[in-house]
């Protein structure tokens, strides 16, 4: 039998090509693998601990759906479903909370990076995010989970309380290992020294950006000084980031890339990089704007999806809720 894979996207905007190389095309790769049964999900509880406006959430959440298909995600191979139409992942995550100690949430890295010094007024959601994402895992007996450097503390959590939960109430869950994956940390076209971020939209090539607003933002990304096209974090932070994007939507080396601009300057390195990424991504926007016209029919295969994961999940549930004496 197939060992289970799980994991999960925030719908909070529109995706990034960061958000494509380092999640969606590592996803639709593993799914292809054939050696493992596929759980990914929308995870809208996740985003409301980020400000939103709840006009526009079923949009946001639809639109990542889509982003998914668009990317490769096949429904005969692969389960996806909406977080929030199971209710089993909330309830579990309060039963894992009364084993979950307030130190451990409170040395979490993600937290504090993004709370800083405002972390009293910061929700409790996201101080608790790390143990809903536990509860996302633990309910499919997931075996691995695809995850970058810096989500491994919060798998490590997750490993803890299915440890600690089957020592105390006897065996329900699964391990699940850490399938580490190489996310290219790409930075802000803007900005060198800050991540891509939706929040800075002129330094983030976006999914669906247009072919010509693809070409302006790159010719526009700034550079270093001088003009040689070379790869080196602390002298050339600008260009080391635009020959990561050129490396991830071409699949060259960064040495390949170094050689090929050898004698040549930034503008003609920009230019054939603009080229690279507005057809590196003109087949994934070919095929939203395809799957746009079947929306109807896209929504009722997703909830079949829902149906799927909630049958699996509301079994495991009902496990750990007679373990746990509830039942």
């Amino acid at each position: 039998m197939k060992s289970v894979l799980v994991s999960g996207i925030q719908p909070t905007g529109k995706l990034h090509i960061g958000n494509y190389l380092g999640a969606l095309k590592n996803f639709v790769e593993l799914q292809n693998t054939g050696k493992f049964r596929c759980f990914f999900f929308v995870a809208d509880l996740h985003s409301l601990t980020e400000e939103f406006d709840p006009k526009e959430k079923q949009k946001q959440v639809e639109n990542l759906i889509l982003d998914f298909l668009a990317a490769g995600i096949d429904l005969k191979k692969s389960v996806l479903f909406v977080q929030s139409a199971i209710p089993a992942h909330s309830e579990l995550a309060w039963i894992l909370n009364t084993i979950t100690p307030f130190g451990e949430l409170r040395r979490m890295t993600q937290f504090k990076e993004k709370t800083g010094e405002e972390y009293e007024t910061t929700n409790v959601g996201l101080f608790d995010y790390p143990v809903l994402m536990a509860a996302d895992i633990l309910l499919y007996d997931t075996k691995f989970v695809p995850v970058g450097d810096d989500q491994l503390q919060h798998l490590e959590l997750t490993r803890t309380l299915a440890r600690k939960f089957n020592s105390r109430f006897g065996n329900a869950f699964f391990e699940p290992k850490p399938l580490l994956t190489e996310i290219p940390r790409l930075m802000s076209l803007d900005d060198p020294t800050k991540k891509m971020s939706k929040s800075r939209p002129e330094g983030c090539l976006f999914l669906d950006d247009e072919p010509e607003t693809i070409r302006k933002k790159i010719m526009r990304a700034v550079t270093d000084s001088g003009s040689e096209v070379r790869a080196d974090r602390e002298k050339k932070p600008a260009v080391t980031n635009l020959i990561r994007i050129y490396s991830a939507m071409s699949g060259k080396s960064v040495t390949q890339i170094e050689e090929r601009f050898k004698g040549r300057g930034y503008g003609e390195f920009k230019k054939e990089l603009s080229e690279i990424v507005v057809r590196g991504l003109a087949p994934f926007q070919k095929k939203k704007k395809e799957l746009r016209k079947k929306r109807a029919a896209i929504m009722k295969r997703v909830a079949t999806g829902n149906k799927k994961a909630n049958t699996i999940a509301s079994k495991k549930l009902l496990e750990v809720k007679k373990k746990t004496g509830l039942v």
